[in-house]
């Protein structure tokens, strides 16, 4: 159990940077839908304080519609940090495996959203020399492709067995400014196209909510000053989901 926990930890480690991109990703919804009619939904919280709200609905027996949005608001003396962006988005998804356990989905979508970061600079007296106020918008078009199973793994706490399963996807986003203005003066735009690779895992505390923890790292395919690459997922939450098919439980 310990070393399937390892890859996910070691890449948070890796991963973790400060806010010096003006878009910080969201968490990528991954609802492991399995049938008409089921419902996923789920709340994740980075140690940023970069919250994640995602919901999915499965229309048919293959097809899904998503919703995400996430928000951030860090205050510092030195910076501040402010974000919103929303998706929607919509795809494919179907069951394999022996038990049918296992899922692949492919999802693509659009979203929007704005950035405003300020900047300030003290002298040795800790009196304010200069600030710097930035102001973003932009939009964003994304592909992503999920795999999860929901065969269980176990783990054992206080006498009780947990359900875990495991997942992965990686998103493709191409996120172009739309406006981009620094103390109320025009700046030249940028754009860039990232891909996220996210690896989750969610351990089961009965048939309809999951905590799971997400690790992601993000990577820019241009070099850009303002839209890099300069931020990464590590988040908590919880997860629902109904009607779903039932999952198998672990001989372990």
């Amino acid at each position: 159990m310990i070393k399937k926990l390892k890859l996910p930890l070691f890449i948070a480690t890796i991963f973790a940077s400060s806010c010096s991109s003006v878009y910080m990703p969201n968490v990528p919804n991954t609802p492991m839908l399995s049938q008409k009619g089921e419902f996923s939904g789920g709340l994740h919280i980075s140690p940023r304080i970069n919250t994640s709200i995602n919901g999915a609905y499965a229309v048919s027996d293959h097809i899904g519609v998503l919703f995400s949005g996430s928000y951030i608001n860090r205050e510092k003396k030195s910076k501040d940090y402010r974000q919103k962006l929303v998706e929607i988005g919509g795809g494919w998804f179907d069951t394999f495996g022996p038990d049918n356990n296992r899922i692949i989905e492919i999802y693509a979508g659009f979203g929007a959203g704005n950035t405003d970061r300020v900047f300030r600079e003290f002298d040795d007296n800790d009196i304010l020399i200069s600030r710097d106020v930035e102001e973003i918008t932009y939009s964003k078009t994304f592909l992503q492709v999920n795999y999860s199973s929901k065969k269980n793994s176990n783990l054992r706490l206080f006498g009780t067995n947990y359900p875990l399963n495991y997942g992965t996807a990686l998103r493709i986003s191409n996120v172009d400014m739309k406006t981009f203005m620094r103390n109320s003066m025009g700046q030249v735009r940028e754009g860039n196209i990232f891909l996220e690779p996210i690896f989750f895992t969610r351990m089961r505390l009965n048939e309809t909510i999951q905590l799971q923890y997400t690790t992601s790292g993000t990577f820019g395919l241009n070099s850009r000053k303002h839209m890099n690459a300069g931020n990464s997922i590590f988040t908590i939450g919880a997860v629902i989901n109904l009607n779903g098919k039932k999952a198998k439980e672990s001989s372990n």
